[in-house]
């Protein structure tokens, strides 16, 4: 119950109940899209996804301004690439954000001559580049922490790198390879498994970064797969607003 409390006093918890709603009846629609007996149930699903979307246009108004309080605050950030990838992350989301807001207005009739497609274009080529940033972020502390435990196990072992031979011809080669990259991909899936923030922004960011690839065309999936991935990463969303301690900081 106090998780509960914690979660609908934060004001972004809605939002995100809702999107998961949103890409819940996107996922619902699609599977219903070919059965002919229930399109009228589709269309019912089809406009309760729009209003969905809506509703979130409207909730998220004013969200630019707290992506340039988390730019202003990231800028201080002692790891350089830290800074980098966070500064220009929360940048491009206020971006995002701005142009949110201005299609939500022109959805609503407050901007009635405004060209939703290309602003919707905009919107999301600045949430790519921002999930593109996230990414980067996460891959970098997934190689610090990689780092970190090999040279902690290099003050046991001296051996911990690539063999030498692995690079000839010899039959052992492909052998030793294959163990080579068994024992670290086992090693970052370790790593990972005990790093709950780490795994859960990773999984999140993954998923979402093929929504505004699917919106610009750059690697088309389908409303189904779009749909699956939004309702997974809203999901862990709010896993993250629940129990703050899987929230990847800073």
């Amino acid at each position: 119950m106090e998780s509960w409390v914690r979660f609908n006093a934060q004001s972004q918890s809605k939002e995100k109940a809702i999107r998961a709603a949103q890409y819940a009846c996107m996922v619902l629609g699609y599977s219903l899209q070919w059965n002919r007996a229930a399109s009228d149930f589709y269309k019912t699903i089809s406009e309760l996804e729009k209003h969905l979307s809506l509703t979130r246009k409207l909730l998220r108004l004013g969200n630019s301004v707290e992506a340039l309080e988390a730019a202003k605050r990231s800028i201080h950030l002692s790891d350089g690439v830290l800074r980098l990838c966070l500064t220009i992350s929360h940048l491009n989301r206020a971006m995002y954000f701005a142009c949110d807001n201005v299609l939500w207005a022109g959805k609503t009739g407050v901007l009635s001559k405004l060209d939703q497609q290309k602003w919707s274009q905009r919107s999301f080529r600045y949430y790519l580049f921002s999930l593109i940033m996230n990414l980067t972020r996460d891959v970098y502390e997934l190689c610090l922490l990689v780092d970190h435990e090999n040279r902690s196990r290099r003050s046991k072992f001296s051996n911990t790198c690539l063999p030498a031979d692995l690079s000839s011809s010899s039959p052992a080669a492909l052998p030793l390879m294959t163990a080579w990259l068994q024992r670290h991909l086992r090693q970052v899936v370790t790593i990972l498994y005990n790093n709950p923030p780490l795994l859960l922004d990773l999984l999140k960011n993954s998923c979402d970064v093929f929504i505004p690839l699917d919106q610009l065309g750059i690697y088309r999936t389908g409303p189904g797969f779009v749909g699956t991935c939004g309702l997974v990463s809203s999901v862990l969303s709010i896993l993250a607003v629940v129990h703050p301690w899987l929230k990847l900081k800073p």
